[in-house]
């Protein structure tokens, strides 16, 4: 029996890591059509509003502050932030926290384009593995496209263009630094927080963004220089 659960297992270990791998390879340039965290949302009762803009059509503000708020380091890793990840290690085995902390966009981006919501160890050798793909097929550039077109805003808002709309009625590209800082700011609890109407945490981590945004790489319009 348990040697039959393991080939069953293998087998659909194989498939997922095939399919996976197939699926970075397409949306390398096609937008991914829809993610696990939509679908589960949409289950949830919220509805799904997106519309995907090409990294061109979103405002430079808003790339450096979701970088400045979610990875500093985003330019200048190769998927994994080593020092946060050990720093992140130390204080879960201290029984501290979780291990939480640790994830850089790259990481997110695999993570919500491919897996379910989740901190299980399952999830997150999966999301390494996925981080790795991502990485070797994308570059820099198309991740962050990615990133900033299926990540959650608000109830069943994903991507920045209708994180602008739903937020500020305006579009992504016309968004202003201070307005970047703030949807920025909502990324860590985007069904309760609020850019337009900011309580005083979302305040707090918004200025803190803006203080972080002079430590990123300078480039025009992105900051990743030749990465990019």
């Amino acid at each position: 029996m348990l040697r039959r659960f393991c080939r069953v297992a293998c087998a659909i270990l194989t498939a997922f890591l095939l399919a996976s791998f197939l699926l970075v390879t397409l949306y390398r340039d096609v937008a991914p059509p829809v993610t696990p965290l939509m679908l589960i949302r949409l289950a949830e009762g919220y509805g799904v509003h997106k519309t995907w803009r090409p990294i061109d059509a979103i405002s430079g503000h808003l790339v450096r502050a979701v970088m400045a708020g979610e990875d500093g380091k985003f330019c200048r890793h190769y998927g994994f932030d080593w020092a946060a990840i050990r720093h992140a290690w130390t204080r879960y085995e201290s029984g501290r926290r979780g291990l939480l902390g640790a994830s850089t966009i790259s990481m997110q981006t695999a993570k919500n384009v491919f897996l379910w919501p989740g901190r299980d160890w399952l999830r997150k050798g999966l999301e390494a593995y996925l981080t790795v793909l991502i990485e070797l097929a994308w570059g820099k550039r198309r991740i962050i496209e990615v990133y900033l077109n299926v990540v959650e805003w608000g109830p069943g808002i994903y991507g920045a263009e209708a994180a602008a709309q739903y937020h500020f009625h305006r579009s992504a590209a016309a968004l202003t630094a201070a307005q970047a800082a703030r949807l920025a700011a909502v990324l860590p609890d985007p069904l309760d927080r609020l850019a337009a109407r900011p309580d005083a945490a979302t305040r707090q981590h918004a200025a803190f963004i803006i203080d972080q945004e002079p430590n990123l790489p300078a480039a025009t319009p992105l900051p990743c220089g030749s990465v990019l």
